[in-house]
């Protein structure tokens, strides 16, 4: 029973581990978000492209390539040999002279109105319907086409209509013939469904027409269309390449039907490789999860409180995924075959996106970690020359990293992207010296696209800056700047209303900077977060002792308790006004915890006195401030420096031994209260940190020489 109970204390103890690690409510959040991060994951694994030789028609091959697998190609050429023999099947085809139609039938009309025999002949026929029938020979004749009998047999293989087209021998255009006698036999039957048209008209008409010898004019627009009819219907020419087969040889000029056939096998074993396979992804899935198990290892002990921060995880996640679509989206880009840009893209620089992102937003360490992450994935996924693409993007990330670690301005980033640029030519130009191709365009392709991959970087990176930034409630050294801004409302109001605690603020500024500094805390955000850690005190500035100008301290009229009221108030009011002003929750965490739930000691002193000195009559949560405790070692950081800041004030001979005292009394007291329990702040950085405030307290009370006056 004991062994049970034990293991059942045990079992509690973990999930209670586990609950405060992850949060209690943030579990469910957590594994949607691993579930999310392993789809996408194994997808990218799974669809990965298969990069083949790039070849340049027109160049010659620098090596020999042998087929992998069996395929099938469109063969342009033999297709366009097919065709080009298709259409010399097609002869000419022949039009009657228009003019010559036209002429013909007016001379017609002209006999008929001088001689008056037809009407003899044509008893019935009045000359309105001689008119009208003239019309319809007229326009039969102009409509009709004349080629030879080859080209009316390819017309009917190929189901194109032969209405009005008649068989002559094969002659030129410039020859005068009598039509066939197909074509009059159709005149005739024409005209017979024309109403009201008499057989012996027809018959008149018909003979006066078909003993004329005409003119014929080659018609090039139709001839035109029925070759393009005649190429279209011959079906594409695919030609099969077995496995090992010798596609080009080294030297060889490259073709067309080279690239088709690379094009072609690159497509095929594409589709070799089944995708859809029960196999096949499982496959993927299970290298999708070994990397994110190692991955979740690495930040789960090596960086504790990111793997905590559900929201750093998620952007973590958000800007991994957005350099895999931009992976993705470059591979499709430069390998399509609608674009044929491969040769330009021999190198794509895509991991400086995400480094770029990751150093300013979370830190440097974390963008090292993902770009070899990264460097793993896109190296197995994507259709790239896998040992240029990993140095030169290996060496890239580190050049970002290094310009990058303390990015001030927005467009800073330009020049961040500039620098990595011109730190990539002599690896780009090591490249092309291996290949031989430093004195052709092949060069200037590598640095024009590098270029152009770190200018889109660039413009996306300043782009999204700010939008993860407010998504993620994120303080990057260029927010930070922004905030030091004197033009502030709110440091402008500090300034003129409560003077003495500006000047208190920008004394503890410097302080706790160095103070973070010397344990590779932000030193900036310390900076500016002092800036704004009391602007509470502008709800009543005179009650605090640094704006109390005149010699008289109003709590001289208070009850100890009434100025407690006052004092831990200004906590709260700095949180309310931060809210209204708009400031970043981080540094309003910043106003929460400065104090932590520190006493008043002075006023809890007081009023022992006013109880006789009997201290158990005084309650003393009531002059504790209500904290929260720090939580970051930045926040602890700012309550030494308060603390010790204000402390040094009434100190009347200020040496470093004395400094030095008074600051280790001040942390020791600090640490017994438990104030820094949950800043995560170890012995030997606190430590550094006390050595670094007893420096920058030396160096603020510095002496200067006494001058002599002048006489």
């Amino acid at each position: 029973m004991q062994e049970e109970h034990i293991d059942e204390s045990r079992s509690m103890l973990e999930k209670k581990r586990w609950k405060e690690l992850l949060g209690e409510h943030q579990i469910a959040k957590r594994l949607i978000l691993a579930a999310c991060f392993f789809i996408v994951l194994t997808c990218f694994l799974h669809f990965r492209g298969v990069r083949m030789e790039v070849l340049e028609i027109g160049t010659k091959a620098p090596r020999y390539v042998i087929s992998q697998t069996d395929f099938s190609f469109l063969d342009e050429e033999e297709t366009q040999t097919l065709k080009q023999e298709a259409i010399r099947d097609i002869g000419i085809i022949n039009k009657l002279d228009e003019g010559q139609v036209s002429l013909f039938r007016r001379d017609f009309e002209n006999s008929l109105i001088e001689h008056q025999e037809w009407r003899q002949e044509l008893p019935r026929t009045p000359f309105e319907e001689i008119y009208s029938l003239l019309d319809n020979i007229e326009e039969f004749l102009i409509q009709a086409r004349f080629t030879d009998e080859r080209t009316l047999a390819k017309m009917r293989s190929m189901n194109i209509s032969l209405i009005d087209f008649f068989a002559i021998p094969p002659s030129s255009p410039s020859e005068s013939i009598v039509l066939p006698g197909a074509l009059w036999t159709q005149l005739k039957r024409q005209l017979q469904t024309v109403k009201g048209a008499y057989p012996e008209t027809i018959d008149y008409l018909v003979d006066a027409f078909s003993p004329h010898a005409w003119k014929l004019q080659q018609d090039f627009a139709l001839e035109r269309s029925v070759r393009q009819k005649v190429q279209s219907e011959i079906p594409d020419r695919f030609t099969h390449v077995g496995a090992g087969s010798q596609i080009i040889k080294k030297g060889e000029k490259v073709t067309q039907r080279h690239v088709a056939m690379l094009q072609s096998m690159s497509s095929a074993l594409a589709k070799s490789r089944n995708l859809w396979a029960p196999l096949t992804l499982l496959n993927s899935a299970l290298i999708a999860l070994s990397l994110m198990v190692a991955a979740l290892f690495y930040l789960y002990f090596s960086r504790r409180e990111l793997f905590k921060s559900l929201q750093q995880m998620v952007l973590l996640v958000t800007i991994v995924l957005m350099c895999m679509a931009l992976a993705k989206g470059a591979e499709y880009f430069f390998l399509s075959p609608s674009f044929n840009l491969a040769e330009a893209g021999r190198f794509p620089l895509l991991l400086p996106f995400s480094t770029l992102l990751i150093c300013v937003l979370i830190g440097s360490e974390i963008a090292m970690v993902s770009a070899f992450f990264l460097l793993v994935i896109f190296g197995a996924s994507l259709a790239v020359d896998y040992i240029p693409f990993l140095l030169i993007n290996f060496f890239a990330s580190v050049t970002t990293i290094l310009f990058a670690r303390r990015l001030h301005k927005r467009k800073k980033v330009f020049a961040v992207c500039g620098k990595v640029f011109l730190s990539t030519i002599p690896m780009i130009f090591a490249f092309n010296l291996i290949d031989g191709s430093v004195f052709d365009y092949n060069f200037a392709f590598d640095l024009l696209s590098t270029a152009a991959f770190l200018g889109v970087t660039a413009i996306l990176a300043v782009s999204l800056l700010p939008v993860l930034e407010s998504l993620f409630h994120v303080m990057t050294d260029m927010t930070l700047m922004e905030y030091m801004d004197p033009d502030h409302e709110l440091l402008r109001r500090l300034s003129l209303e409560a003077p003495g605690t500006y000047q208190h603020c920008l004394v503890v500024g410097n302080i706790s900077e160095a103070a973070a500094r010397a344990i590779g805390a932000n030193g900036l955000f310390c900076r500016v977060a002092t800036l704004y850690h009391d602007i509470g005190k502008l709800f009543n500035p005179h009650y605090f002792t640094e704006n109390q100008l005149g010699g008289f301290n109003i709590h001289q009229l208070l009850t100890p308790s009434e100025s407690t009221h006052v004092i831990v108030a200004h906590v709260k009011e700095g949180e309310v006004l931060a809210r209204k002003y708009h400031l970043p929750q981080s540094l309003i965490d910043v106003i929460r915890e400065h104090h932590g739930t520190t006493m008043v000691y002075y006023f809890y002193c007081k009023q022992v006195e006013l109880m006789g000195g009997d201290a158990t009559k005084v309650n003393e949560k009531m002059f504790r401030y209500l904290g929260p405790r720090p939580k970051s070692k930045e926040s602890a950081i700012i309550m030494i420096a308060d603390t010790v800041e204000a402390a040094s004030r009434s100190m009347d001979e200020a040496t470093e031994e004395s400094v030095a005292e008074m600051v280790d009394k001040l942390v020791a007291e600090k640490a017994e209260d438990g104030q820094f329990d949950e800043c995560e702040l170890t012995f030997e950085e606190l430590g550094r940190v006390k050595r670094a405030i007893v420096k920058a307290i030396m160096v603020t009370r510095h002496l200067r020489i006494k001058y002599p006056e002048r006489q």
